[in-house]
């Protein structure tokens, strides 16, 4: 898997008022510059180790939507998947705090590497590799998925299970500065009934976490049967923060199946946020209540389209991931199966409404052998652009906004075995690709970039899978504001 990140200047702000944050006319790597993003082999039959590749986004550069460094990881098999950085200019009301060392838990070995990226931006450079068996002597956790930093200096990171794959043992695992192993952050007796995402709200003293599933289920591929025998999740967790106290557990019921990803608005003094439910492809929106507990309701829905050569009668879209601008207007969201990207106003964030969509591959697009039957019995699939002479493989999984909100980036692979099940070796052996989508901040809309294609199927060693993606500078998904 690939690991993007950008190189440049760091947003100093330690505003509260994110509708003033801006990016200075300095840091001018903060809208081109470089990425990072996590290249994966795992999964694809290379027997190489995973690396963080570097993609060059100036568009006044010769070597401009390009691999201009790679850095493999020690081992073969590790899986990375998300990252986060050390520090952040909001986390510490620290000006010195610096994005220095990016962040790479390994979803399937459990390892956890250090990456510096502040030496040189252009050519990050291993530093410190924590080991799986140092993290499960001393915690019990494997599986690690999201890393914050946290205001202590400390880094935590959520783990989806025990070493064994056991979702009962999941919890949460405490670095300290140096990225030595603490301990766990959450109470002894406090850990939810599965893990996965989670961003912490510090003025309403809450934090919330997210229960895709238990890694001995999900890490074989998916099973709709594990659905049913309760080895996925449908929960929100909320904790006491920073006390870790578990203090209630929201039931999504059947329209919240598999949280993935979760969000607070970006301003601190908001009580209220989103987490994105894979199977059942609902928006959910989390908010207080007056008693001060947290309730949720449906905030957007995407219809499952009835399909004709596919495993299942109905294709849900597949929410797998989404980001919200830093301004708290405009949330984007992908379906991966379907393949589209879409744009909400959240302005009102009880009633978004559609500002923007766009198509950027899926398995419903045209010369797919899966087609979507119309209300009227039709056959239809949907126009997806080529892109600098490239047909576009797999579908929308992961994105990333810069931090002007005008440029979307968006890569393909969401787990090695699931991509492998879903999209077939269209995804697993012809590899990856990266996109930028152009955003209309105004009025609303989304359109591809036809000048930036990076195509991870012309890698050196073979085609690989591109996953999450980091800017140096900061992102839409780095920084929680004190």
């Amino acid at each position: 898997m690939v690991s993007t990140f950008y190189s440049g200047e760091r947003l100093h702000t330690n505003h509260v008022n994110t509708a003033e944050i801006r990016c200075s006319p300095c840091c001018e790597f903060c809208i081109h510059g470089c990425s990072g993003l996590h290249m994966n082999y795992a999964g694809t039959g290379i027997n190489k180790p995973d690396y963080l590749a570097t993609v060059d986004l100036d568009p006044s550069s010769p070597t401009y939507s390009q691999v201009i460094h790679r850095l493999p990881v020690t081992h073969i098999g590790d899986e990375l998947h998300h990252s986060g950085w050390n520090s952040c200019s909001s986390c510490h009301g620290d000006p010195s705090a610096k994005r220095r060392f990016l962040i790479l838990p390994s979803l399937l070995s459990g390892r956890v590497y250090v990456v510096d990226t502040a030496t040189d931006p252009r050519a990050p450079s291993l530093h410190k590799v924590v080991e799986s068996e140092d993290i499960a002597e001393n915690t019990g956790l494997g599986f690690p998925h999201t890393s914050h930093c946290l205001a202590s200096g400390d880094i935590m990171i959520s783990c989806l299970g025990d070493k064994e794959g056991n979702a009962a043992g999941n919890g949460f695992l405490l670095l300290d500065s140096e990225f030595n192993v603490k301990g766990r952050w959450e109470k002894p007796g406090h850990s939810p009934l599965f893990g996965y995402d989670f961003w912490y709200q510090p003025r309403h003293k809450t934090m919330i976490s997210s229960s895709w599933g238990a890694p001995a289920a999900f890490r074989t591929g998916f099973d709709l049967q594990h659905v049913q025998d309760g080895l996925y999740g449908r929960h929100l967790h909320v904790y006491d923060w920073p006390g870790g106290e578990l203090k209630q557990t929201l039931d999504l019921g059947d329209t919240g199946l598999l949280p993935l990803e979760v969000r607070f608005l970006h301003d601190p003094s908001k009580d209220t946020g989103y987490v994105g439910c894979a199977l059942t492809s609902n928006m959910v929106r989390f908010f207080k209540t007056a008693d001060g507990s947290w309730s949720h309701e449906v905030a957007i829905s995407v219809k499952p389209l009835k399909v004709r050569n596919w495993i299942l009668p109905e294709m849900p879209g597949l929410i797998t991931d989404f980001v919200i601008s830093l301004d708290d207007r405009y949330l984007y969201f992908v379906n991966w199966l379907h393949g589209d990207i879409r744009q909400y106003n959240i302005e009102d964030p009880a009633k978004p409404f559609l500002a923007g969509q766009v198509w950027v591959g899926g398995l419903l697009q045209k010369g797919s052998d899966v087609v979507y039957v119309t209300d009227d019995g039709q056959e239809q699939q949907y126009n997806v652009p080529q892109v600098k002479g490239h047909r576009l493989r797999g579908g929308p999984q992961m994105i990333q906004l810069s931090l002007d909100g005008k440029r979307i980036y968006v890569t393909n692979s969401l787990f090695s075995r699931w991509d492998e099940q879903f999209f077939g070796d269209d995804l697993v052996k012809k590899g990856s690709h990266m996109l930028q989508i152009d955003v209309d901040t105004e009025k609303g809309g989304l359109a591809v970039n036809p000048n930036f294609f990076v195509d991870f199927g012309t890698e050196p060693d073979g085609p690989a899978l591109a996953h999450e993606m980091r800017y140096p500078g900061g992102d839409c998904t780095s920084d929680i504001w004190i």
